[in-house]
This record gives structure tokens, sequence and C-alpha cells, in this order.
């Protein structure tokens, strides 16, 4: 067994600068501790555990008949008392929305029927993710940021029962929350945060000081979820989490901030002066506030890619409605070859950005406190960057009349696609909630973890002789037995009656994890200690694995639509909607193939000191100040 220093971290940090080892300790210190589990981890591994995903879960009846009770109620809302290109316009949703949201409950979607929420399940509220994000960007963000990582969620999975009782019916009833752990100073990095709060004499309070960015919410928040240090005996970058009231006493909005998209979003720059925390407001425990962010995240990362799912899904409707109309040189744009790739790759980004978010959806209906972080976080990165190339190609598939801004098509007697407006409300996706650098930075730390476990201790100059000498005889045995098996095809167990095509996709996603595994193992001999500087090459690791899931999950899951098609077909043979889901897992997979290849070529290929160098010296060119 690896020995664990006091601060719980695997990797050794004592050769780090100061700065270096304050961050990499408390990142490691605040990580979920359990060993990595899941069909997510066993691509990494080289052993896909296909039975985790085959039969592709399904939503049980009565779970979606109360789903789809909400969903038309918020549907027939949106539709009827919502304008998204006026709250896009005026950057403002008008009072009348917030409260008739707030009436229908869609401030407390999973919040349980004890404390007057909806009690719905996380694969409806993703649903409803779906449609506010086809909808209206910006009240899709006040949502979110409201219960995926506002004071609900927190509540939820660490709250003490006193405090569920006290908050959770607020939100039930309409009230806003919000999340503050930005600072001017701290993005990704909470080591350089500067708020802190210090425990008074008597023991009841905590005292609050310091600033806050981009608080999403925040000008219409009640409550707030605010990350303050809170120094400890041996531990000086401690940080708690608080409820703090948005009225309490030396609680200020400084300013509210405005941005290139969603132009509605209620965020502002929060100053607290000596504000009292009650210590009864304490999410979790002192010094653990990390560890509420970090755990709320993963569930909370789940509702970006769901609303990226809705975007694109309209997107898909825009470009294949136009792509039939819009005729040059003698026939429609739609059977041009150009045309006619944007309109597959739109489709396979929005089948499995979907089947990536209803799969890890349903872990977390199975177990709340499941283990998705390396779900959770590759549906993120894979579904918003797939988001963006969508609106991206949607743009160019209208071309001018995708430029063109809603209002002015309106005029001109067109159809209002708010391209223009989706496209600047969609690019702030790869940068919320962990941009696509950091998200492929955590995901490659989750995937070396394993090996971390069985060998990092073999070089950490902490531990003692003996412990170091035992741990490389340990590994060594490990590995004998492992690395033989990344070359051995695997059985591949799935239901027999799985669609014979995709039991082939599957077969060569076995054959491709095995060489990823391989691949990263190479990489850890290679490199070291020194692999945490080789961004880009864990960038395209993390890429080909996360591409592996989305292959994955798009098989798993058109395999079960087709055999529900099938279903429907036996007891009404009149029955023939088409189902494309076969067709397009294929050409997920194909594609997939091909960008993995190129990624498996530039892992050791590349011009990535070069580029490395030619930044560095321009960044040392005294002409630019």
């Amino acid at each position: 067994m690896t020995q664990k220093t006091s601060n719980d971290s695997l990797i050794d940090t004592s050769k780090m600068s100061r700065s270096q080892r304050a961050s990499l300790e408390m990142a490691e210190g605040s990580r979920d501790q359990r060993a990595l589990s899941g069909f997510a981890a066993s691509l990494f591994d080289g052993h896909p555990e296909f039975v985790d995903i085959t039969p592709f879960p399904v939503q049980a009846t009565e779970d979606c008949d109360q789903g789809n009770a909400f969903l038309k109620k918020l549907d027939r809302f949106l539709r009827n008392r919502t304008d998204p290109d006026t709250i896009d316009l005026k950057g403002e949703i008008p009072d009348h929305v917030i409260k008739g949201l707030g009436e229908l409950g869609a401030f407390g979607i999973k919040i349980p029927h004890a404390y007057g929420g909806l009690g719905l399940s996380q694969t409806n509220y993703s649903r409803s993710a779906m449609l506010l994000g086809r909808h209206c960007g910006n009240l899709a963000a006040l949502l979110s940021a409201h219960q995926s990582i506002g004071v609900p969620q927190p509540l939820l999975m660490f709250g003490t029962d006193a405090q569920k009782k006290k908050y959770l019916p607020l939100f039930a009833k309409g009230q806003i929350s919000a999340f503050a752990l930005t600072e001017q100073e701290v993005g990704s990095d909470p080591a350089r945060m500067q708020t802190h709060s210090e425990l008074n004499e008597a023991g009841t309070h905590y005292i609050l000081n310091g600033e806050k960015l981009w608080c999403t919410n925040s000008l219409k928040a009640s409550h707030i979820i605010v990350m303050a240090r809170t120094p400890q005996e041996g531990k000086r970058l401690a940080t708690t989490a608080f409820i703090v009231a948005m009225e309490a006493p030396g609680v200020e909005i400084v300013t509210r901030c405005r941005f290139m998209g969603l132009k509605a979003l209620y965020n502002g720059v929060l100053h607290f002066h000596n504000v009292e925390v009650p210590v009864e407001d304490v999410v979790h425990e002192v010094g653990k506030g990390l560890k509420v962010a970090l755990t709320t995240l993963n569930t909370g990362r789940l509702t970006l890619p769901a609303a990226c799912t809705g975007m694109m899904q309209r997107c898909q409707e825009i470009v294949i409605r136009w792509s039939k109309q819009r005729e040059q040189w003698g026939q429609a744009i739609g059977k041009h070859t150009a045309i006619a790739a944007k309109i597959a790759d739109i489709a396979a980004d929005t089948f499995a950005t979907e089947s990536m978010v209803r799969y890890t959806s349903s872990l977390v209906d199975h177990d709340k406190y499941a283990d998705i972080r390396l779900e959770a976080a590759m549906s993120k990165l894979w579904g918003s960057e797939a988001a963006w190339h969508t609106i991206d190609q949607t743009m160019q598939i209208k071309g001018g009349r995708g430029y063109e801004i809603e209002s002015s098509l309106i005029k001109r007697g067109e159809v209002g696609d708010p391209i223009e407006r989706m496209m600047r409300d969609c690019r702030i996706n790869t940068i919320f909630e962990g941009s696509s650098e950091i998200m492929r930075l955590f995901i490659a730390r989750e995937a070396l973890d394993p090996h971390l476990r069985k060998s990092a201790a073999a070089l950490d100059s902490r531990q003692t002789k003996s412990t170091r000498l035992r741990t490389v005889f340990e590994a060594a045995r490990h590995y004998a037995k492992w690395y033989p098996k990344q070359y051995v095809s695997n059985r591949v167990r799935v239901p027999k009656d799985f669609h014979p095509a995709l039991y082939v996709e599957l077969i060569r996603i076995d054959q491709l994890s095995r060489k990823l595994s391989r691949q990263l193992f190479h990489s850890m001999l290679r490199y070291g200690p020194k692999l945490e500087k080789k961004q880009l090459l864990l960038g395209r690791l993390v890429d080909i694995g996360t591409e592996l899931f989305a292959m994955s999950c798009a098989c798993a899951r058109a395999n079960q639509l087709n055999q529900a098609c099938e279903a429907r077909h036996q007891v009404d043979p009149e029955h023939n909607d088409p189902d494309h889901s076969v067709e397009t897992a294929k050409y997920i997979c194909s594609r997939g193939r091909q960008r993995i290849a190129i990624w498996m070529k530039a892992l050791h290929n590349s011009t990535d000191q070069s580029g490395y160098h030619l930044a560095q010296n321009l960044m040392e060119d005294p002409s630019v100040h």
C-alpha cells in the first residue's frame, strides 16, 4: 500500500516552488479520494466495461411521465410568455418571467417534495436544461447557476437537516441563489484566494472579508455560497463554504458585469466587509470548502452539456430545413457534399452529447453520491466543444442570414433563426465551470490516479527508502501482469441482441482503449514526474479517451433506440417513423477513429516544443509592453 503524506498528496511537491506546492497540495487535498471507478475510467485502463453502459439506461415510465408533465408546462411558458430576442436586446429578464418560472417550480426542480420542490430526477433536470438551451441561453444560465452550483445543490449533498429545512423551501418558492469563488487573481487556482474569514471571540460567527468576481445571479440572489480561506493549524490555505444572505450588513454589489453574449446574465462583483456569518451556515465542515465546490461541480457540470444539447438540436432543425429549401446550382444545398458533411457532423455531435448526458444523469439517479467525476468532466469538455463547432457550422450553412440578427430577419419577412444570438451565448460554454484546458488537466489527473496510487511513492523524496523500494517491487509485480494484457483482445460483453454493426464498433473501441492505455503508460515511463508539464500531450490522451466515451455512449444508446423502434413496429406494423440512430452512431465512430489516429500520431511527433519556444521569445520581445 502506497504511503501518503499528511497533505494527502500522491505527488512529490518537495522540489516545487512555494506557490506551485500550495496550489497542487490544495487541489490534491480536495480531490475525491475514492479509487477511480466507472466506465470512463475503464477506457483509460484498456479494459472497457461495456456492461456498465449496455443495455443503455432507460428512464423509468413513472419518472419520465413526471418529467413530461413539467416539461410540457415549461415549454408552454417559454413559448408564450418569454421573448429571448428582447431579453438579449434589453439585457434584462422581465420580473414577470422570473416570477412565472418560480410559480412553475423551475427554481426547485431537484429539491425534494418534503421541502416544497418538484422532486424531479437528475435526468428530468437535464431534460429541462435541454429545453432551456434550445430556447434562451439567458434563462438557461439563470436556472443553471442557481441549481447546479448555487445553494440548493451543495445543501442537497452536504447540508445539515436544519440548513435544508431553513433554506430549501425558500428556493422551491422561487428565491434565487448564486456561487462565489472567482476573484481578480483567482480562476482555476484557489490557492491564490484572498477572501478570508475568522471566527469571532464568542465563537458564534465568522467574520468575512474580501471580494469576488463574476458571481452569476448575484444581482438577483437572496443567498449565495461564498468560498473563503479559514486558516487552520497545519492548513494555511484551508477553505470553507458559507451560506451568505445578500441582505446581510457588509455585503455590497460593486458593479454588474456585461458580456458579449448572455446579455441578461445577472453577474456582478461582490465586496464583503466584516460580514457576520453564523457558524450554523458553514456548509459541510470548516476547511472542506473546496471539496464542497469540486463535488458540487461534478454534478453541476452536467447542466452545461445538457443545455448545449438543446441548442444543437435547434441548430440541427435549422440547417436541415434550410438545406432542403435553399437551392444553388440547380439543387438543394444539402445535396452538395460540402454542406452534407456539415449536417452529418451537427447530427453526430448532437446525438453523442445527448447520449453522454443521459448516461451520466442516470448514474446520479441511481446513486446521488456516484463517482461521476470523469463522466461529467468528459461530457462537459466534449459537449461544449461540440456545441461551439455546431453553431459555427450552422452560421456557415446559413451564410449572411446566420450573421444577420433575428429582428432584422423578421423585418425582412424571413424566418428569424437566432443564430447570431446563439453564437454569442454559446461562446462562454468552453470557459464556464472549468475551461476546456482545465478540464483536460482535470481528466488527465484522474486518468493517471490508478498509476500514481501504485507507483508514485517510488519517486517521492518524502518517503523512506524502504517504502520507495517496496513500491517499486509492488508496482513491478502489478505491471508484469497488467501490461501484456494491453495487447490481448478482450471479450466484449454486451447483451446477445446487440445490433451487429454496433457490436463491431465496440470491438474497435476496445482495441483503441488498449492502445490508449499503452500510450498513457509509455508517456509515464518516458517523462516520469515531468509528465505533468506536458500539457498538450496529456490533452491529446484525454481527447482520445473522451472521444472513446462519446463513441461508446452513442453506440449503446443507438442500440436501445433501434430496439425500441423495432418494438413499436411490431405492435403497429404501419408505424414507420425513420430511426437514424444506428447510422448516426456508426458515423460518430468512423469520424472518431479518424480523429484518434491524428491525435495518436501527434503524441510524440508534434510541433509542441518549437511552438513553446516561439511563444516565449515573443513574450520576451521588448517592443511589446
